[in-house]
């Protein structure tokens, strides 16, 4: 990492830890991004940084599940489903920063580098920043062919095979437009880790300091394309920046974020501790948003190895947790236990299926059978931040310790920073460990596809669980456009996951942020990043 994004002046420090000034919108958040150009990360905490800098093609309606336009004004699907022609938005203007200044406008040569830097292995830049492209592997890799360029102001998207998400899937923050000429000029220069490092894009903020585990730093991009409803291709002047500067303040303990939110030192407090919910909804000058998400939270069994191997095991320890009590325990009135992968807030969902009841007693029967009658040794991963999916890992894990240790499974409770956790559960260290999601755009596709055979190489499929029925099922489900059929299909498919029990499900959550009365425009959104374009301060 470079210096500029080491260093952080006083008075940037000082604007993190005093009341802000009218014209600064201090939001404090959860945890360092993993990256900072979600092109490398599949985590919200990404996600909310590109959010602001960057734009995609199509983009969901805030609070909603509406594709709408973006940097691409209108789009042709050819009747066979293989070729997607996108229209650009003409006039889009890129940031600058102390590298680089723009010298065009958006093109269809910046669409086709952001996606030929994914999909092309001899690229140039495929292999900047470790060359990892998750989100890209798990949603559209297997289905793009290639992205080529008609004119200035269209391309074309090529598939191998059709892909039902397509549209909903370019939605999602790692499928946003870089600068193929910053790219360039970087590259020309020698630090073409710079893309990265230090991304610029076309959104209503443009990003100017990162300091890891203390803020994140925007600043009004005054030439954002969206700001004028009657600019060529239509404007979103709901998207607009609305303060002169956006601040992250990195926050990982929910009291202290909620103690900034009262003492006005943040307006807008995330991932509330639930314990802190009637004090949060009763304090002066706050209110409380909340929404009904899709998510999934899960603890996972990695399957490839003994003993979780055995579908036997893997059911013991599920029944051997008094899920009822961990979910009040931990979500407090924020979720309901859960027994499908697909939340019954998104359609897809198999409402036959019904979570485990706890039985100890059936538990021990069934290690006794696989072979372990008085239990073993064994890690357990807790997930170290707050998420809508599981508010409190560590409380989480500690109750499944507890429970676990009735049937004669010891369990060690292991940690990581939310980053290093990220990069090592991606790379499957973990034999038993939480993690989960919240869906990215309104598609089981999204969720249901980290778990195919096909997933085990891209850092997705976490238990390393390949079951062919239940890919075969998901693969056919991308494939078909009527959505009868797709459904009846991925019923099937959770079906099979319940049954197998590659991992166990948490809970059905909501979702809750923590607002100063001060704070206008503000719409908690549940899929993707958290747009902070269109959010004002009163004076």
């Amino acid at each position: 990492m470079t210096r500029q994004w080491l260093y952080a002046g006083a008075a940037l420090l000082a604007l993190a830890a005093a009341p802000s000034r009218a014209d600064t919108l201090v939001v404090c958040s959860e945890a360092s991004p993993d990256a900072l150009n979600a092109v490398l990360s599949t985590a919200n905490t990404s996600f909310d940084v590109s959010e602001q800098i960057a734009d995609r093609l199509v983009e969901m309606e805030i609070g909603g599940s509406t594709v709408k336009p973006a940097l691409a004004t209108a789009w042709t699907i050819s009747p066979d489903g293989l070729k997607y022609t996108f229209t650009l938005r003409p006039g889009v203007k890129f940031h600058a920063n102390a590298a680089f200044k723009p010298t065009r406008a958006l093109n269809a040569d910046d669409v086709v580098f952001s996606f030929q830097r994914m999909y092309d292995k001899e690229h140039r830049y495929a292999k900047i920043s470790g060359g990892t492209y998750l989100a890209f592997s798990a949603f559209i890799g297997s289905a793009l062919k290639s992205v080529t360029k008609t004119d200035d102001l269209t391309v074309v998207f090529t598939l191998n095979t059709p892909l039902a998400p397509l549209l909903s899937s370019l939605s999602v923050q790692p499928f946003a437009i870089a600068s193929a000429e910053y790219a360039a000029a970087m590259d020309k220069a020698g630090t073409p880790e710079k893309l990265d490092l230090d991304p610029i894009g076309t959104g209503p903020f443009q990003l100017v300091q990162y300091q890891k585990d203390s803020l994140i730093r925007f600043r009004a991009f005054p030439d954002f394309w969206g700001k004028d409803g009657s600019s060529a291709g239509g404007g979103q002047p709901e998207r607009a920046a609305k303060v002169d500067q956006l601040v992250f303040s990195i926050t990982p303990d929910p009291a202290i974020r909620f103690a900034k939110l009262r003492a006005g030192e943040c307006q807008i407090a995330r991932y509330p501790n639930p314990a802190d919910m009637p004090a949060m909804r009763a304090a002066p000058g706050i209110t409380v948003q909340e929404s009904t998400i899709a998510s999934m939270g899960y603890l996972s069994f990695r399957t490839d190895k003994k003993p979780f191997s055995d579908k036997r095991v893997r059911e013991a320890l599920s029944l051997a947790i008094d899920l009822d009590s961990l979910v009040k325990a931990v979500f407090q009135g924020t979720g309901t236990p859960a027994a499908a992968m697909v939340s019954p807030t998104l359609w897809g969902h198999n409402p036959a299926l019904k979570p485990r009841p706890y039985d100890p007693a059936k538990a021990k029967a069934l290690l006794a059978e696989a072979g372990f009658p008085t239990g073993f040794a064994t890690d357990i991963w807790a997930i170290p931040v707050a998420r809508a999916y599981m508010p409190n890992g560590r409380r989480a894990a500690e109750m499944i310790q507890a429970d676990w240790a009735k049937i004669g499974v010891t369990a060690k409770i292991v940690t990581f920073e939310w980053g290093e956790y990220l990069r090592r559960a991606r790379n499957n260290e973990s034999d038993i460990g939480m993690l989960g999601g919240t869906w990215d755009y309104p598609d089981p596709a999204q969720m249901m596809g980290g778990f195919t055979c096909q997933a085990l190489t891209n850092g997705r499929n976490i238990p390393q669980w390949c079951n062919t029925a239940y890919s075969d099922i998901v693969q056919q489900a991308n494939l078909v456009t009527d959505p009868a059929q797709r459904t009846k299909l991925y019923q099937q498919a959770q079906q099979i996951f319940y049954d197998e029990t590659p991992a166990m499900l948490f809970a059905d959550a909501k979702a809750f942020v923590g607002v100063r009365n001060a704070v206008q425009g503000f719409k908690l959104h549940f899929l993707g990043g958290q747009p902070f374009g269109g959010v004002s301060l009163k004076p």
